[in-house]
């Protein structure tokens, strides 16, 4: 056995070299079986990739089925600081993780959806795994944003679409621009979609993913770029080297070396050449070539994608445009651009082979598979992760204020506005939301102008209107738009100017009970108005205040008298206070006839206290009632036993009515205070009438601060109240500090549509204080005329304060201009009003109390007892 082990081992030895050449000579067969049947190792390779790709996109599928949607939509006074907003973006990073262990990397995100179609400026979700509903639902925006749970979004196909994938450029350490917050990051963007309009199918849509990117995946990142880094060191030592050298034999070649080189007595191979140091690379710092990368905090990856389309060739591919300029906004040391390239004419990125069928994938599932170099800290997307803000312009849409139809019904025209493209469009509010409006602004600004195009629009919709205008001009120059077959059997004037030589004046008997009215009613409407007007009330006049209530009591009874014995021609009017109070023979005869109608408080004070009162506890009764009689135009208004104005009436018929009582004299202030107070009797007298079948009705107030002045309750009382009964008042005045307050107050609190034109800034202050100083009073100062800034309410929210043009009548109802039709509608007005001629109707005012005093004597002589004329005496 010793002899053998020797041989063994030398055997042992010698093969060694056979088993490593053997070995060698395999590996050379292998490769060149590889080489030369290459193919089938790449069909091998390409089929695991395919089935592993096969196997993840079905699980990332099957992920994004169970994602969920979110749509934010801030207030009006949403106003969140860097810190809510950075916070929202943690959760949203937070979110995208909360996937099933088995779901893919691209299926792990959180997508925020801006989207624009033209019927709203910009709407804002967050789409994300079911998981993470309850994290994504409880924003740090607090109350000021509502989240709701999304609907699935259907649209349409369009005939144009245009696709884009944006990525980071620049730097890739660089961070991107630090935008502020005011204003808001996204008015660029906003501003890029403000002009769609969805009749041509136009859309736009930026989805913004966002992922937390695996561990080796940042490592692998940042070894990439120390490499780069160092070998840019590398280089940049290298090229410095070589500078160096270059100089250095550029200097011991000149003519200056040479010639040291003969004063010094050495000659070229005396000493050679002098020994050069290369720069040696410095070490390269791991902050500055990594940049934002360095830390792991609040680092994520993300996709944006984009998405424009339209039914009209071109607008598709100009919108991707702007909202790519609108993205240039935030560009810095890295910026975004779209991914692709140009050749020639023809771009190449998303939009075609072979990027075109993932990008569709990546939109439709929601998937994220970003660039590598879309890394991002949450403080770079700050303008992203949160809805518009109170700092964003927001457009005025199609879908946020309807357009005007000319004669619906419906819609209320409110003026004239300029969007984005320039396109002008008249825009409208819905009739039935439309409650109060207030205008404010400065003589000639176009208020009243405003007012008369929707007045004149609302009367060719069929609907019924008084204008109330103490100064007359807005009649002349509505009758041109209004003279129109159909509207005349509809318009009646009720003009108390008196001009011309033999002007034409309707009547109204304010205490006439011939139109159907509860007699309690009438008096203490009559009362009210004389009280408001001359300060009474039951302090500092009660006297006044119970003689006249009194009186009226008495001719409202005469007149009920007059009007069951058909006679209503014969019934008293206000003139005929004087009679009662002074005249005993008329007293006796009225309190006789009307016994049986007064109750037993009424007749008691006849008898007990009014013998007692001197005789110049009349005069402040008295004397306003001298005022009107001494009137001729007054005394012919009123003075009529049969007054034809009817508000009421003309409510329940729909019926135009022109009111111009004239001026703003004691005595004017008198007349308007005693219609205005009608005007409220006759409005709630709809009570009587069931809520649907109430006729809308729409006053209009021009010069709200002369009303005001004649009756300030009253007026304050119809913006209180008139809602209920589907009247709705329009008001219009040069300032409003100058309204009594309790009108200022139920005007600014109950006002629909608040509007101001040009004024000085103090005129202009407590409109704009209404709107947060969003204008302020400075830039509303400064309008032009015709200009409006004014909210709106539409569908319950208010719209604005948005600058809209007035409507000029020349130019909104130009086809609707009949100005040789305009003495016909005057006549047909009048003829409505049953207007006559000034002399005869003051000839019927004087001769009115021979008729009421006639009727008494028959009345009584036929129905009462001769003993009551003595209990009265």
């Amino acid at each position: 056995m010793d002899s053998a082990a020797p041989y063994l081992t030398a055997q042992s030895a010698a093969s060694v070299p056979g088993q490593v050449l053997d070995l060698v000579l395999g590996i050379v067969t292998a490769v060149g079986w590889v080489i030369t049947h290459w193919w089938v190792v790449a069909v091998a390779v390409v089929a695991v990739w395919a089935a592993g790709e096969t196997v993840v996109r079905r699980l990332a599928r099957k992920a994004s089925a169970e994602r969920m949607a979110l749509e934010l939509v801030p207030s009006r006074h949403f106003d969140p600081g860097l810190e809510e907003i950075f916070r929202r973006g943690v959760q949203l990073a937070r979110a995208s993780t909360s996937m099933p262990w088995w779901a893919p990397r691209r299926a792990k995100s959180v997508q925020i959806r801006m989207r624009a179609d033209g019927s709203s400026p910009l709407t804002y979700r967050v789409e994300g795994p079911a998981g993470g509903e309850r994290l994504l639902s409880i924003t740090p925006f607090g109350p000021d944003v509502t989240v709701t749970r999304g609907r699935p979004l259907v649209d349409k196909p369009r005939e144009h679409v245009v696709r884009a994938e944006f990525v980071l450029r620049g730097k890739p350490t660089a961070p991107l621009r630090d935008v502020p917050l005011d204003p808001d990051p996204l008015q660029p963007l906003i501003d890029a979609v403000s002009d769609l309009r969805a009749e041509l199918g136009d859309l736009a849509e930026i989805r913004l993913d966002i992922q937390r990117a695996p561990k080796w995946s940042l490592r692998a990142r940042r070894v990439q770029l120390m490499g780069d880094a160092r070998r840019r060191e590398r280089r940049q030592a290298q090229r410095a080297a070589r500078w160096v050298r270059q100089d250095a034999t550029g200097i011991e070649d000149s003519l200056v070396s040479h010639f040291q080189q003969v004063l010094s007595g050495k000659q070229g191979g005396g000493g050679g050449r002098r020994l050069v140091m290369p720069p040696v690379p410095r070490r390269v710092d791991p902050a500055e070539a990594l940049g934002k990368l360095a830390d792991d905090d609040h680092l994520v990856r993300v996709q944006l994608l984009v998405a424009c389309a339209s039914n009209t060739a071109g607008r598709a591919e100009a919108r991707l445009g702007q909202l790519q300029a609108a993205l240039d906004v935030f560009g810095g040391g890295s910026r975004w651009a779209m991914r692709g390239f140009m050749l020639g004419p023809w771009r190449f990125g998303a939009d075609r082979w072979p990027s075109r069928r993932g990008f569709e994938r990546r939109w439709e599932l929601g998937h994220c598979q970003p660039p590598r170099a879309n890394w991002v800290r949450l403080d770079e997307l700050v303008g992203l992760l949160k809805p518009p803000t109170v700092h964003c312009r927001l457009p005025l849409l199609a879908g946020d204020l309807p357009t005007f139809e000319h004669g619906d019904r419906s819609l209320l025209l409110q003026g004239i506005y300029r969007g984005p493209d320039g396109r002008r469009r008249l825009v409208a509010t819905h009739a039935a939301e439309t409650l109060f409006e207030v205008g404010v602004g400065r003589a000639g600004g176009g208020k009243t102008e405003r007012a008369l195009a929707q007045a004149i629009g609302w009367a060719h919709a069929g609907g019924g209107l008084m204008f109330l205008d103490p100064h007359r001009d807005s009649w002349p120059r509505a009758v041109p738009f209004l003279a129109h077959d159909h509207l005349m059997q509809r318009i009646a004037l009720i003009d108390l100017n008196a001009g011309g030589p033999n002007p034409q004046i309707s009547s109204w008997n304010p205490i006439g009970m011939h139109q159907g009215q509860i007699a309690h009613e009438v008096v203490e409407a009559t009362a009210d108005a004389y009280a408001a007007v001359l300060g009474w009330d039951d302090v500092t006049a009660p006297r006044a205040l119970t003689i006249l209530t009194a009186a009226l009591t008495v001719l409202v009874a005469v007149n009920e008298t007059a009007c069951q014995a058909g006679r209503p021609e014969d019934q008293a009017t206000v003139f005929h206070v004087r009679s009662l109070l002074t005249d005993p023979v008329f007293r006796a005869a009225a309190l006789t006839a009307v016994d049986g109608r007064l109750d037993e408080e009424t007749r008691s004070w006849w008898r007990t206290v009014f013998p007692t009162l001197p005789t110049d506890a009349f005069a402040v009764v008295l004397n306003p009632i001298a005022r009107l009689a001494a009137n001729p135009v007054t005394r012919a208004f009123l003075g009529q036993g049969v007054g034809v104005y009817n508000i009421r009436a003309a409510m329940d018929s729909r019926m135009i009515v022109w009111v111009c009582p004239g001026g703003n004299g004691p005595t004017d202030r008198l007349v308007t205070a005693l219609l205005a107070r009608d005007l409220l009797r006759a409005v709630r007298s709809r009570r009587d009438t069931p809520e649907g079948r109430r006729v809308p009705f729409r006053p209009y107030f021009d010069e709200l601060i002369t009303l005001t002045g004649a009756a300030p309750e009253t007026i304050a009382s119809m913006f209180e109240d008139f809602r209920k009964y589907r009247v709705h008042v329009h008001g219009m005045t040069q300032l409003l500090a100058r309204l009594p307050l309790a009108v200022r107050l139920s005007l600014v609190q109950n006002a629909s549509t608040l509007a101001s034109t040009a004024g000085s800034q103090s005129a202009v202050a407590p409109i704009t204080a209404e709107w947060g100083d969003r204008p302020g009073p400075d830039v509303v100062a400064a309008l032009d005329r015709f200009e409006h800034y004014m909210s709106l309410t539409v569908e319950g929210r208010r719209i604005g304060p948005v600058r809209i043009t007035g409507p000029h009548l020349d130019e909104v109802f130009a086809d609707y201009a009949r100005p040789n039709r305009a003495g016909a509608l005057v006549r047909a007005a009048q003829a409505a009003a049953q207007a006559a001629a000034l002399d005869e109707l003051t000839d019927r005012a004087e001769n009115q109390l021979a008729r009421v005093s006639s009727f008494l004597t028959e009345h009584v002589s036929t129905a009462a007892p001769v003993r009551l004329k003595k209990a009265y005496k």
